[in-house]
């Protein structure tokens, strides 16, 4: 198994910047838009996203929640072991707001199709918008695309996205791994 390093430390500290700043550019004082981490993996990229528009960028009120898919996913029946649902974290409302999922990587697109039905449960957004990492186009069975995205990614299916984060893997980085 090889492993290519496609984004060092300072290479996701930038895209980070420049995602929030893009944030801040569609949503000003975020004051009708909530961002959602899809759980588990786009939970910790949200979290930084906020840390980086509260700290850096003095956005004071920026409402954050986590969504687990696990239950809405098209393939939860079809695995041989069963799988574990992450925790739903969203103490708002998000009728009539304008919703921004936030993700590390998109494959497929079914991870997308999973929170827009699961969104659905806490009210009715008035828009809804997609925040990834990593964009591998060439891997959708779906049509669904982001509206943000940090790094677009030209990958085979042999081949894995791998994103770590400092919080839990000790450092960020993007790498590439062949199967």
């Amino acid at each position: 198994m090889s492993k290519k390093t496609l984004l060092n430390s300072k290479d996701v500290e930038i895209i980070l910047n420049r995602l929030a700043c893009q944030l801040i550019e569609n949503h000003n004082d975020f004051s009708n838009t909530v961002l959602i981490g899809l759980q588990p993996r786009g939970s910790f990229l949200a979290n930084r996203l906020l840390l980086l528009l509260k700290d850096k960028y003095q956005i004071k009120e920026v409402k954050l929640g986590s969504l687990d898919i696990t239950f809405y996913r098209d393939d939860f029946r079809r695995r041989d072991i069963p799988i574990e649902a992450n925790t739903t974290e969203i103490d708002f409302l998000v009728e009539n707001k304008k919703v921004v999922f936030i993700d590390d990587v998109l494959f497929s697109g079914r991870s997308v199709r999973a929170a827009l039905t699961a969104i659905q449960s806490y009210g009715r957004p008035e828009s809804v918008e997609l925040l990834v990492l990593i964009d591998r186009r060439f891997s959708r069975h779906l049509p669904i695309q982001p509206d943000y995205r940090g790094r677009q990614v030209d990958a085979i299916d042999e081949e894995k996205v791998l994103v770590t984060w400092k919080e839990t893997d000790k450092r960020d980085a993007v790498y590439i791994e062949a199967i």
